[in-house]
């Protein structure tokens, strides 16, 4: 597998949770063994096996593992035991069929970034983004690939992939570790978790929170993580005057992660595209309902007026959807108990071995097998008066969801 990063580089997210899931399970159920070349990292082993899974780095994240890739891949595969390559395409195109050639390959995408890459880092490398995503109904034509939600599916089709070419699977859910506290969750306590990237939107956040709090001024928000738009965030909120309203609480533990989506209220993921967002799932787990924007990915993870509620992505309808929430405790009630059922369908293992079909037919260069469908029945429109904003004078009675 062909992946920039592993869970114990210092900037994996999402992505690497999911790889480390999904190939742990192929060795372990499947018996499917798997090598992820990655980017090296101050302090990681050039070579090391964990969880049943073979991590080789090399390089670094400037543009260092790019470079060097072509040339370890080739040496990897020419050691023989090897039936597949799998690109997983969450930053920059491989490209692999050209230094790979006659080689099953399957593409696994989480979500591309297209124009929001301008957000995210320099116009040069922005551009380089841009440019290669356009080659892609070119360059992967006739390749297999999963994806992890119907969105980012819609994307590529878009593109100009063949729908029939695109297999659905999402992310799942360790439910031993995402699970109900012990305890109530904590009045007003409204968690954001994720890393604090331009494209996850935690500026928007912060303009929503201008609304919010002279309406809910005993409101609290924590903002849980770190990433590259870390000081600008802190700025913002420093220059806005929140004082301790709003706290960051910086890289966590997983064990710290659980806890503090078990203590909020509500959970927000404010992302202006996601592939699938993994963080929502996580707090429907642990019996916490998500505000989240109407965008893609996030409006195939949350279920508006079940799991969550969504909203339109500027701060007065992102305000308004933390006010219907906080303000209305039957409705907070009901949408934790849909949160839970909702989370049940997503266990690492059924979706592992979806993953594990797919893969031996693309091995073995058969037809690409149906999967499961893990999402299923309608997706209910956002609720006018949540998705149209927060009006000035609104009272909270005011802002309802439709069951």
């Amino acid at each position: 597998m062909l992946n920039e990063r592993d869970l114990s580089h210092p900037l994996a997210g999402g992505v690497e949770v999911h790889l480390e899931e999904i190939a742990s399970r192929l060795a372990s159920r499947h018996g499917i063994a798997t090598t992820v070349l990655c980017a090296a990292f101050d302090g990681a082993v050039p070579d090391e096996t964990r969880r049943g899974i073979r991590f080789v780095r090399s390089g670094d994240r400037a543009f260092g593992y790019y470079a060097q890739l072509p040339r370890r891949a080739r040496a990897e595969l020419a050691s023989g035991g090897y039936d597949l390559v799998v690109e997983n395409l969450c930053k920059l195109l491989f490209f692999s069929r050209l230094w790979l050639p006659d080689v099953p390959r399957l593409g696994l995408v989480h979500h591309l970034f297209g124009l929001s890459a301008f957000r995210q880092v320099s116009v040069p490398i922005a551009s380089y983004v841009v440019a290669t995503e356009a080659l892609l109904p070119l360059a992967y034509r006739g390749v297999p690939f999963v994806v992890v939600s119907p969105s980012t599916r819609d994307d590529l089709v878009r593109r100009g992939l063949p729908r029939g070419d695109i297999r659905v699977i999402p992310n799942g859910l360790d439910h031993d570790r995402y699970r109900p506290g012990a305890s109530s969750a904590e009045r007003d306590l409204v968690v954001f978790v994720g890393r604090l990237e331009h494209y996850k939107g935690v500026d928007l956040l912060l303009d929503a929170w201008l609304h919010l709090r002279a309406l809910r001024p005993g409101a609290r928000l924590v903002i849980v993580g770190s990433g590259t738009a870390g000081d600008e965030m802190r700025a913002r909120a420093r220059d806005a005057g929140f004082g301790d309203t709003v706290t960051f609480a910086g890289f966590v533990s997983e064990e710290e992660k659980v806890a503090w989506m078990q203590r909020a209220t509500l959970v927000v993921q404010p992302s202006r595209k996601e592939g699938w967002g993994l963080t929502v799932l996580e707090a429907n787990a642990c019996g916490t309902p998500v505000v989240a924007t109407d965008v893609p990915g996030l409006r195939d993870s949350v279920r508006h007026g079940t799991s969550g509620l969504l909203a339109a992505a500027n701060p007065t309808s992102l305000a308004g959807c933390l006010l219907a929430v906080l303000s209305d405790e039957s409705l907070r009630a009901r949408l934790a108990r849909g949160a839970r059922a909702w989370s049940e369908r997503f266990g690492w293992d059924h979706v592992a071995d979806a993953f594990a079909q797919v893969v031996r037919a693309v091995a073995s260069r058969a037809p690409l097998p149906d999967v499961p469908d893990f999402i299923g029945g309608t997706v209910a429109a956002p609720d006018e008066a949540c998705a149209a904003g927060l009006a000035p004078g609104a009272q909270p009675g005011r802002l309802g969801v439709r069951g």
